[in-house]
């Protein structure tokens, strides 16, 4: 089945989907020449797709082909996980009319102009690869997460690409943490991944009630989980839930872009970085994209940013 999709604002599909590249192999996201491909979880079927873009950064197309059989509610979960997977909910224009009024961000609009943040489709997602890059590299939490996916994760053929569903939380439930020893986690990672996933069975973690809870109350919720900090509750309201008011200040990344750009000797702390970010509103979320975005246009981040 095709289905055009049609963005409203600008989208630069390459450079969005570029973090699958980033930091190494995306088993999960697979990102082609002009091509994206990946597997949605409807129960026990997995749904393999692919997105195709064409036309301009200011006057985009995604081209989406579901692979297979349509059964019920497939398309809509699969259109729903593309507008996630490439930012399409986050209001571009009005963050671009926000930032020409400040002094860093209107000098990354040119740039970058089109880029948008991904969204983790599924909280697994999220928290597991937020609990695998605390304190670690990117590219080696990249290489953490790839290992953690082909070992527990299911394998389907898309285009001539093998691309792996994400492992469930019932797979992820029953890991021996000495088995994601073996494979370089430490043991407070395993143990935290393994208690994600359980909490997601029991329903200590109900990403549909977090959807509509306040984020006072997402923080106190996700913190209570063991392994689970404040910085991964904000990155999990950013680039998750898709929340725009979200300013995830613990990251080292985040305080290294905010020295960067408006530090003039001066080194913020947490408190003074959610303060500041505080003026720009429900555009936090892409204002700290942008300036994370920024640091790489002249190095590779090595650490922080997820």
């Amino acid at each position: 089945m095709n289905v055009v999709l049609t963005p409203d604002g600008p989208l630069d599909a390459a450079a969005t989907l570029s973090r699958y590249r980033i930091w190494g192999e995306d088993p999960v996201n697979r990102l082609g020449d002009g091509v994206f491909r990946r597997v949605v979880r409807r129960g026990n079927q997995l749904v393999p797709y692919e997105v195709r873009w064409q036309g301009s950064v200011d006057d985009p197309k995604l081209l989406l082909r579901i692979v297979g059989r349509r059964a019920a509610g497939v398309t809509d979960a699969v259109l729903s996980e593309v507008r996630q997977l490439f930012g399409l909910d986050f209001d571009l224009p009005g963050f671009y009319r926000l930032a020409k009024a400040d002094r860093a961000l209107a000098g990354l609009i040119e740039p970058l102009y089109g880029l948008r943040p991904t969204l983790a489709p599924t909280a697994i997602e999220m928290l597991v690869g937020s609990i695998t890059a605390q304190q670690l590299n990117l590219a080696f939490a990249f290489t953490l997460r790839a290992r953690l996916v082909k070992r527990y994760g299911e394998c389907v053929r898309v285009g001539g690409d093998d691309v792996y569903a994400f492992p469930a939380p019932a797979v992820l439930a029953r890991v021996r943490v000495a088995s994601l020893r073996t494979m370089q986690f430490s043991t407070a990672k395993a143990v935290a991944i393994r208690g994600v996933a359980r909490a997601m069975l029991d329903g200590g973690i109900d990403h549909a009630a977090l959807v509509t809870a306040d984020n006072a109350e997402i923080i106190a919720r996700l913190t209570a989980l063991r392994g689970i900090g404040r910085w991964t509750a904000d990155w999990y309201m950013a680039r998750c839930l898709g929340r725009g008011d979200v300013c995830p200040a613990g990251d080292l990344a985040v305080r290294k872009a905010f020295h960067h750009y408006y530090g003039r000797g001066r080194t913020f702390k947490e408190e003074a970085i959610r303060r500041r970010a505080a003026a720009w509103g429900p555009y936090q979320t892409l204002a700290v994209h942008y300036l994370l975005a920024g640091m790489r246009l002249s190095k590779p981040t090595v650490g922080g940013g997820t």
